[in-house]
């Protein structure tokens, strides 16, 4: 079968289709042909990786803005958490010095001292010390109820003194009332011969030993005495004395306005009046 094809060129020989331009030199390169352009393809590629970059480059952004945020929150919360606890350290400083001082404080305080004598100061005028004198003799050696004293050494028959004076006296003073009533009553049993209820009265009253009703009820409930001898011997004494008769002896021993003894004892002096 004949081929139509044209004859292989001979090896080394130009290829007809690129065969030099009319003109051109002898012995010049062979222009190598153009090859087809692909630039629209990298230009998009170009730009697609582009996008993506950017793409990146913003996330990383965002991420490092936000981790800069949070960086900037926390740094700030670090930061502000020393100042709270500093200032509750600070508080909680002052409260422990504050209640330190304050115990210090009471134990430095000292115990609660008795008041000091005023006679021991030198500024106590020497009326008042004068009166103080006087009160303490007549507590003593009459052993005098506190208002009695006061009376005394203020009674113009008396000391005289001002009511400033014995006011201080008898605030100075230490007596034991109950003993003074006990032994004023003991007085009146053994000397005159008085009943208990008699006794009692005469403590009391405004215009005798002016004791409180206290006083006197202790000083009767202790006293130690024989109240129905005690009837005998002022019987004895307004025969003796009045030559009153055993019946009116009997009246005025038991009468409220007389001794004031009970009507046993009583009855007891007038039947052993001529024992």
């Amino acid at each position: 079968m004949n081929s139509t094809l044209p004859p292989s060129p001979e090896s080394g020989a130009p290829d007809p289709s690129f065969a030099p331009q009319f003109g051109a030199p002898e012995n010049a390169a062979v222009p190598t042909p153009p090859q087809k352009k692909r630039g629209k393809w990298f230009l998009a590629a170009g730009c697609g990786c582009l996008a993506i970059l950017a793409l990146g480059i913003a996330s990383c952004t965002a991420i490092v803005a936000t981790s800069s945020s949070d960086d900037g929150d926390t740094a700030t919360t670090t930061e502000s958490a020393p100042e709270i606890t500093e200032e509750e350290d600070v508080e909680q400083e002052a409260a422990d010095d504050l209640d330190d001082t304050e115990d210090e404080a009471d134990a430095e305080e000292p115990a609660d001292e008795p008041a000091e004598d005023p006679a021991a100061e030198d500024d106590v005028p020497s009326e008042y010390t004068s009166a103080l004198n006087s009160a303490e003799t007549y507590s003593e050696l009459m052993h005098m109820s506190k208002q009695g004293i006061f009376d005394q050494l203020t009674s113009e028959y008396g000391d005289q003194f001002s009511e400033d004076a014995a006011q201080y006296a008898v605030d100075t003073l230490e007596a034991d009332w109950n003993d003074n009533a006990l032994k004023s009553a003991e007085s009146y049993s053994e000397s005159m011969h008085m009943s208990k209820q008699g006794i009692f009265d005469q403590l009391t009253s405004e215009y005798g030993e002016q004791f409180t009703e206290e006083q006197a009820q202790y000083a009767i409930d202790t006293i130690v005495a024989d109240w129905n001898q005690n009837a005998l011997e002022s019987a004895r004494s307004y025969r003796d004395t009045m030559d009153m008769s055993p019946e009116a002896i009997r009246d005025q021993l038991s009468s409220e306005y007389g001794d004031q003894f009970t009507q046993a004892e009583a009855d007891y002096a007038v039947e052993h009046l001529d024992d």
